[in-house]
C-alpha cells in the first residue's frame, strides 16, 4: 500500500510537467499568503490607532511575545524568525 500523496494523473505526468504545475501551486499559495499579510497589516494599523487614540502605546510588547511564541509551536525555531518579519510588516520598526 502506498503512502504517496500523488494522484494518479501526476504519477503518469513528465517531471517536467509536476514540477510545472506545483510551482504553479506555489505561486497561488503565494498570492494568498501575501494577501493575508495585506490584510493582516490593515487589520493591526486599526488595532494601533485604536490603542493610540485610548491613550496607549502603538505596540504591546506582551501580544507581540504571544504571537512569537504561537509561531514558535507551530513552525520551530524558523517560525520565530518569521513572526518577526510579519510584526515588522504589519507594525514597522519599533
Amino acid at each position: 500500500m502506498s503512502t504517496s500523496a500523488t494522484t494518479p494523473e501526476e504519477t503518469a505526468a513528465t517531471p517536467e510537467a509536476t514540477i510545472a504545475a506545483a510551482r504553479e501551486r506555489i505561486d497561488a499559495i503565494d498570492d494568498r499568503i501575501i494577501g493575508l499579510i495585506q490584510e493582516r497589516t490593515a487589520v493591526s494599523a486599526v488595532v494601533q490607532q485604536t490603542r493610540i487614540s485610548a491613550g496607549g502605546r502603538r505596540v504591546s510588547l506582551s501580544r507581540e511575545m504571544e504571537i512569537l511564541g504561537h509561531y514558535r509551536e507551530a513552525l520551530g525555531k524558523p517560525g520565530t524568525s518569521l513572526a518577526m518579519t510579519l510584526l515588522e510588516l504589519c507594525r514597522g520598526r519599533v
